[in-house]
């Protein structure tokens, strides 16, 4: 076992009156978001992330830090989810409290930490424990407040990502530590995102219409965007070519393709859901309509998008047909279009 003589960052932070700047901030988080990232490639949900649980190794300033205390971490699969409610009050995600999480509950976690470090106050607070749980649930964090004013856009957006409380539209550990403000600092490694296994594996198993709805949306990609996907692509090894195969992946070598270019892994590795909590969405989705009418836009059955969207009997089809399917000519509308992007939603809770 390894000794760590440099306390808790807990310490650390009210040595220093209760905040950091926003350099020495980005000097921890970015070891904070290396090891979540590391565990969560590994299918390791930490599940109590906060600053007594981390230790530096020596009372050096610039001192190695390490994660501690995984007596409540879980091993979960890519499709699993785990129900029990576990961890710390001010640190705990809200998918906890409604007892259906996976590992992004470790990254509002690290969110918290990223606020605290930053302004010296937790984002939620409140007397009691309920409080705190009402709070976190319904609450959103101030960035009014000083010193939020004086930081810059980048640190704001980055802790405002970190905390969305839709678990799908969060930044993966893997995406903040490639996120502008963290990136700014050095040149920080960007390992394997866990994400974009699930992703793909989505993808791989989406039939050619969604594939095309994929396809077009991924040409409207920003530059930044685009930048972290070439940057996870390479990781896969490429051949000459330019190809990736997946007899090498675990999580992906027991389907069906075997090589995919930089254009269909663009289609395949980004999230929609992400791609929608940006300001600029109604611009993607608008753009990506456009080139799907081009090319890929048909006509289809109800039973078919019925089917496609893994809706079950509850939702009327007068209502499908009206706002999804256009009645001139029976292919998908807008709305349509934006539905077929998400997918269907089927999620596998881990038993307790």
């Amino acid at each position: 076992m390894e000794l760590c003589e440099g306390g808790e960052l807990l310490d650390r932070i009210l040595s220093r009156g209760g905040k950091y700047t926003e350099e020495d901030a980005k000097a921890v988080m970015s070891q904070v978001l290396n090891v979540v990232a590391f565990c969560h490639l590994q299918g390791i949900v930490h599940r109590d992330l906060k600053p007594e649980n981390f230790l530096f190794t020596s009372k050096d300033e610039n001192s190695e830090l390490k994660v501690i205390d995984f007596g409540l971490s879980d091993f979960v699969k890519p499709d699993e989810r785990l129900n029990d409610i576990v961890g710390s009050a001010y640190y705990v995600a809200p998918e906890v409290l409604r007892r259906t999480y996976t590992t992004e509950a470790d990254v509002w976690s690290v969110g918290v930490i990223a606020y605290i470090l930053l302004c010296g106050n937790r984002p939620f607070w409140a007397q009691t424990e309920s409080g705190i749980f009402k709070a976190v649930l319904k609450a959103d964090p101030s960035f009014d407040e000083p010193p939020w004013p004086s930081l810059s856009d980048e640190a704001k957006d980055f802790v405002k990502r970190l905390l969305n409380k839709d678990p799908k539209k969060r930044m993966t550990a893997t995406q903040a530590l490639g996120h502008p403000w963290i990136k700014s600092y050095k040149d920080v490694r960007v390992p394997l995102d866990i994400l974009m296994f699930k992703l793909m594996k989505g993808y791989m198993r989406s039939s050619s219409l969604r594939k095309a709805a994929l396809r077009a949306l991924s040409k409207t990609l920003a530059v930044d965007e685009l930048s972290y996907l070439k940057e996870q692509f390479a990781l896969l090894e490429p051949n000459k070519s330019g190809t990736i195969s997946f007899k090498n992946v675990k999580a992906l070598n027991a389907l069906e393709y075997r090589r995919m270019d930089f254009d269909e892994y663009c289609a395949a590795a980004f999230s929609v859901h992400q791609l929608e909590a940006l300001d600029r969405w109604e611009q993607h989705a608008c753009c990506a309509y456009e080139l799907f009418e081009k090319d890929g836009n048909r006509a289809i059955l109800i039973e078919e998008l019925i089917s496609e969207l893994g809706l079950g009997p509850s939702v009327p089809v007068h209502a499908v047909l009206h706002d999804w399917i256009r009645h001139t000519d029976g292919k998908l509308s807008f709305l349509g279009f934006v539905k077929l992007l998400h997918g269907p939603s089927r999620n596998l809770v881990k038993p307790q």
